[in-house]
């Protein structure tokens, strides 16, 4: 009987692995589970692609040229405490797994291992990381991460790719600001826009939204209120 695994679909995942043949290995046994399977070479570009995409897990081997799994770790950790990280390991001693500890490792797999002991694993956090991918926003706001979408009271708010973009940025951590420059370099990275582009950005998503919605901080810039 085949296995329903549809709450995979919800979830975005970073692999790391820098042996191509593995990394292509687990595309095949793994990837379609999920919806988006994203591979890093090496802990650097790890690094990297987790600032840029945030994904809600991230896979890593250890040893690495350049930056290891662990090392990286460490810096995702800082980055998203509550982001959960499994590590991929050929090493059976326990020194070196015990130093992944303080990475905020959630789950470590031995290789060789069965690709379905853990989907299994990941079935089992599913509920919860995708519960936290619902972010409430006051007052009576409710952002969908992995669906891009917001709702007021349980109706729907349309939003462009440009409005997502700037809510995501402010969404990143709790009390953070955006500012008129930060904005511009933000949603029109290749061109030049005036103050005026940006005001009239943020008065259409206020007329979407209602002016409760987003607020101002003088001297600071724009930001959301998150329960």
């Amino acid at each position: 009987m085949k296995t329903d695994r549809s709450s995979l679909k919800k979830l975005r995942i970073l692999y790391v692995e820098d042996e191509h043949t593995l990394a292509e290995m687990m595309q095949r046994a793994v990837g379609h589970h999920f919806g988006d399977f994203r591979i890093a070479e090496n802990g650097q570009e790890g690094l990297q692609l987790f600032k840029k995409l945030r994904p809600d897990l991230v896979i890593t081997d250890i040893t690495m040229p350049g930056m290891d799994g662990l090392t990286m770790g460490r810096f995702i950790h800082e980055l998203s405490a509550d982001t959960p990280l499994i590590v991929l390991s050929a090493y059976s001693d326990k020194e070196k797994l015990l130093g992944a500890i303080d990475t905020g490792v959630s789950k470590y797999f031995i290789k060789p291992f069965d690709p379905v002991e853990l989907l299994e694993y990941l079935e089992s956090i599913a509920p919860k990381i995708i519960e936290k991918q619902r972010i409430a926003i006051r007052p009576g706001y409710l952002y969908d991460r992995h669906s891009g979408s917001l709702r007021h009271q349980g109706a729907p708010i349309p939003l462009s790719a440009r409005e997502r973009t700037f809510l995501e940025a402010l969404l990143e951590e709790p009390g953070y600001f955006l500012d008129t420059p930060a904005i511009k370099k933000l949603l029109w990275p290749e061109a030049e826009v005036t103050d005026d582009a940006v005001r009239v950005f943020i008065n259409r998503l206020r007329a979407k939204t209602g002016k409760e919605f987003l607020h101002t901080r003088p001297g600071e810039g724009y930001y959301l209120k998150v329960e």
